[in-house]
């Protein structure tokens, strides 16, 4: 009885992956290391010169972590001067890193800031550090609704000059794409809106490559997904993604980070720990033939 349980169990698992054009691509075998218990709770992941970083998430070190790509072991160390209130994202151009402090889980933050951080070379102290302070125009009352909001954003990336923002929107379950410049400015910047997609789970962290938008996250189920957009004309929305299912939280960890390069896809997970369910930090990296690009 219990082998047919999980026979249907499984039929109808694959059969509700084809009724939502889904692809299944579970990474638990992939995953690279068990990260260092300094990064519990790492939050972001980027390149800058081919070199791998991470950052933790609110209330942690203000530092920068350089990662060994195949095992996940810290290799450097960047202290920065700034306040980690809610450090949710990286990414980098050819000479910045920027760090995103967007995470704003009740909605109410009117201190929303992005730091230029502009390194002489990977392994010095910051040569210059500047913060790029914005709002979204939209919103227009800041009511503390945990969770229950959707102007929190922890997915930040470098794209034609400019900076550009996924929201992680709690409410609608919906990301929207706004836009910022890359120079510092002591006003309250606008960012702009630019589009917006029905995305159906909580947007954790992007990365781009090669024209295209890599958007992952997790719903309220522990269900962990993979979206993957084409850009067209400096937007991303137009096209329908594909979209990956890659496994549950309880058993991945919560999927916080991802960088994409020539190699593959990485994709770091924060540790995880809800009653039963436990899951330690961990680095993944999925080839591009296993991605099946």
């Amino acid at each position: 009885m219990q082998k047919i349980l999980f026979l249907f169990s499984f039929l109808f698992a694959l059969n509700l992956l084809a009724q939502q054009d889904l692809k299944w691509l579970k990474i638990k075998k992939y995953k690279v290391a068990t990260l260092s218990d300094s990064l519990k709770e790492t939050s972001g992941l980027t390149f800058f010169r081919d070199k791998l970083y991470t950052i933790n998430d609110g209330g942690n070190t203000s530092e920068i972590f350089e990662i060994d790509k195949k095992s996940g072991k810290i290799l450097n160390k960047i202290k920065t001067e700034f306040k980690n209130f809610d450090w949710e994202s990286i990414t980098s151009d050819s000479a910045n890193i920027f760090i995103g402090d967007t995470g704003n889980n009740w909605g109410i933050r009117k201190d929303l800031k992005i730091y230029k951080i502009t390194l002489d070379s990977v392994v010095s102290a910051p040569s210059a550090n500047n913060a790029l302070n914005f709002q979204y125009p939209e919103q227009t009352t800041f009511q503390k609704l945990p969770q229950s909001n959707d102007w929190d954003s922890e997915s930040l990336i470098f794209v034609n000059g400019k900076l550009h923002l996924v929201t992680k929107e709690w409410k609608s379950m919906k990301t929207a794409h706004y836009e910022l410049p890359t120079e510092v400015s002591e006003r309250i910047l606008p960012a702009k809106k630019t589009e917006e997609f029905d995305l159906n789970f909580l947007a954790t962290d992007a990365a781009y490559f090669q024209n295209k938008l890599y958007i992952i996250g997790y719903t309220k189920k522990m269900e962990v997904y993979l979206s993957v957009f084409a850009e067209q004309n400096g937007l991303f929305f137009n096209k329908k993604p594909q979209k990956y299912y890659l496994g549950s939280t309880s058993s991945i960890g919560q999927v916080e980070g991802i960088a994409v390069n020539a190699d593959g896809i990485f994709i770091s997970a924060e540790a995880f720990n809800l009653k039963i369910f436990q899951a330690k930090q961990a680095l993944y990296f999925i080839p591009w033939k296993g991605f099946g690009k």
